[in-house]
């Protein structure tokens, strides 16, 4: 299910529990001023449940009607949902600090079109960059539009720790994944292996003391998810399972098998320096994009977000 109608059903649930324990204070008081503020809670509460189960019939009407079966796969994907992940390839911590910030490129991106984004797991580095992160992002098409940043993005400069100016090449590799809805094949249950560990990121002080952060490896590919957004154990494994039903999917399509059984091990590319879609020249500010062999300039505000009029040029092609 969609995770903004999941969002809205705990919230009515929520809410609607509330209204069950002011009933109850009502029966059992034997103040009148207590039932009367009771009351006067049941109805606000009522108002802002009828509200959200309007809303919620709204989100279902847009979210079957936007829900499509890719062509011959057996599997439904929502376009309006996407799984972004973002690893530090080869250059050491100047991969990790370009992985960063190509994870802000797209966050800003995402803030200037009003999209909403959901950060499920980050492993930072010593220098302030990332190894790794993974976030949901929603709106109106979005698998399309960024469907093609998959790939490794390579980056030219010289590092900020660097006091020889020589300039360095680095590398991080960007994977768009679908958000599957539904899908025919099997993930056997004998072939996920799971852990659990302490979380260190959001969620309050539940993370840091309960092993409530999730990481799933499909043991015969090798691929590996992880979740630590929730402050539930049980949720971070239902969006890990999701995780990892989108990236065996893309998986599948890539490698053109028709089973989990058939899919070879070492996806998404090793993140070497020749496994290239696009450049990074920041003493040249320029940007290269090798699949249209075209190039953009302006590299701060690309960087900044900017990025609608590549975009634009790469989904034409």
């Amino acid at each position: 299910m969609n995770q903004i109608i999941q969002n809205i059903n705990s919230e009515i649930a929520r809410i609607e529990s509330l209204i069950e324990e002011n009933k109850q204070l009502i029966a059992s008081s034997d103040s009148q001023e207590m039932r009367d503020l009771a009351q006067e809670e049941i109805t606000a509460l009522t108002k802002q449940a009828d509200d959200l189960k309007k809303s919620l019939e709204t989100v279902q009407t847009d979210y079957s009607e936007t829900v499509v079966e890719e062509e011959g796969s057996g599997v439904s994907i929502n376009p309006n949902s996407i799984i972004l992940e973002i690893r530090a390839g080869t250059g050491g911590d100047e991969a990790g600090i370009f992985a960063a910030d190509l994870y802000r490129m797209y966050s800003r991106f995402a803030e200037n079109h009003k999209f909403k984004m959901q950060e499920y797991f980050r492993s930072a580095n010593t220098s302030s960059g990332l190894k790794t992160v993974t976030a949901n992002m929603q709106g109106k098409g979005i698998y399309s539009l960024l469907k093609n940043e998959s790939g490794v993005h390579r980056v030219q400069r010289v590092p900020t720790t660097e006091s020889s100016g020589r300039i360095h090449t680095s590398t991080a590799t960007v994977a768009i994944l679908p958000e599957v809805q539904k899908i025919d094949f099997e993930i056997r249950p004998e072939e996920i292996k799971w852990d659990f560990f302490r979380s260190g990121g959001a969620g309050g002080q539940n993370v840091n003391k309960v092993s409530t952060a999730v990481r799933i490896t499909h043991e015969p590919t090798g691929i590996v998810v992880e979740c630590q957004e929730e402050r539930t154990q049980g949720r971070n494994r239902e969006k890990a399972m999701e995780m990892l039903n989108s990236r065996i999917y893309e998986e599948m399509k890539q490698q053109q098998v028709g089973s989990v059984s058939d899919l070879r091990s070492n996806q998404v590319g090793s993140g070497d320096r020749s496994e290239k879609i696009r450049t990074y020249n920041f003493p040249q500010d320029r940007l290269t994009d090798h699949r249209l062999k075209k190039n953009w300039h302006n590299l701060p505000n690309i960087m900044n977000g900017e990025i609608d009029e590549i975009l634009k040029e790469v989904t034409s092609e």
